[in-house]
């Protein structure tokens, strides 16, 4: 029999690539680990592991454990919500299971958590009383991954512009929205939005402002830049919206942000780009875990709440 808890270290040890980034995600120590993972080659009685210089390596037996891993984790999770489920419709004398029980944690990027997805959870707590859903914040850049590792059961994501996102044939996508990039600037009057279009060639000598490197909005500035033929001259780096939309509203630098990003608490102004780009946004979930109803149920409150952000962002835009 396998340890779920091995089971899980093995999956993190696939997808971070070393015992120390294991062990910091799990708050264990290196060694700990170490340990861990030796007890669960015992338990396989295959080789799973090899040195290659001071790391851990898997071998193929242990890649294909690895695989079966997070399948594993999901069929036990999804068994545990249905015991749950019918033993609370047992325990009301109903005979019928009261609805999606149990547990499910949600990533999702700021400006979407900032609207549809608290909506979403607002929304589940109504209709699945014996539902709880817990948030993370992640950025589009880390969600996946974390959805590989299984740190999270859905998360709301986003492609990049270009297509460059890779395709998983482990990962289901559900599209929610489509959110179009605007170029921010400081606003000089109360007008908030302009409807004609800007070319950001335009702006290749403008200071611009970005949330950290690594960050789905960093990579964003640096392709579209690129793109229009220039290299963007980085002024700011923030690690949030607020502080980065301050700076453009004092008239210290402009940015690309997705519209949905744009606070409009700020005084600043969108500007649509001449050579329209957009972003897609998901709900993705591991395809092994998407049957499972708690999952099934808040894949549907988001598909609802995006749905009626995106009818209030028209009826707002129409003269």
């Amino acid at each position: 029999m396998f340890d779920p808890w091995r089971l899980k270290l093995l999956g993190d040890l696939a997808s971070l690539g070393t015992v120390r980034a294991v062990a910091q995600a799990a708050h264990l120590s290196p060694s700990t680990v170490s340990q861990q993972l030796a007890v669960l080659e015992r338990e396989a009685g295959a080789r799973l592991f090899e040195r290659a210089g001071r790391r851990l390596r898997l071998t193929a037996a242990g890649e294909a454990l690895a695989r079966r891993a997070r399948s594993i984790l999901d069929q036990m999770d999804a068994a545990r919500a249905e015991a749950v489920a019918l033993d609370d419709a047992g325990a009301d004398g109903s005979g019928a299971a009261g609805g999606p029980a149990g547990r499910v944690t949600l990533g999702a990027f700021t400006s979407a958590a900032n609207t549809f997805v608290l909506s979403a959870v607002l929304l589940l707590r109504e209709r699945h009383p014996r539902l709880r859903v817990d948030i993370r914040e992640l950025d589009p850049a880390e969600s996946v991954e974390a959805l590989r590792r299984g740190d999270c059961d859905v998360v709301v994501t986003a492609d990049q512009f270009d297509g460059s996102a890779p395709i998983d044939p482990g990962i289901t996508h559900t599209a929610l929205a489509s959110d179009r990039i605007v170029l921010v600037t400081a606003a000089a009057g109360a007008r908030a939005w302009d409807a004609s279009p800007v070319d950001l060639a335009d702006h290749a000598g403008a200071r611009w402002s970005a949330e950290r490197p690594g960050s789905w909005t960093h990579g964003l500035i640096t392709r579209a830049c690129r793109r229009a033929g220039f290299e963007p001259d980085v002024a700011a780096v923030f690690a949030s919206y607020a502080p980065l939309l301050a700076h453009v509203e004092a008239g210290l630098s402009v940015t690309l942000l997705p519209e949905l990003a744009v606070d409009r608490r700020y005084k600043v102004r969108g500007h649509p780009l001449r050579d329209p780009l957009e972003r897609s946004i998901t709900a993705a979930v591991r395809s092994t875990a998407a049957a499972r109803p708690s999952v099934a149920a808040v894949l549907a409150a988001l598909t609802e709440t995006a749905a009626a952000v995106a009818r209030e962002e028209r009826r707002r835009e129409a003269p």
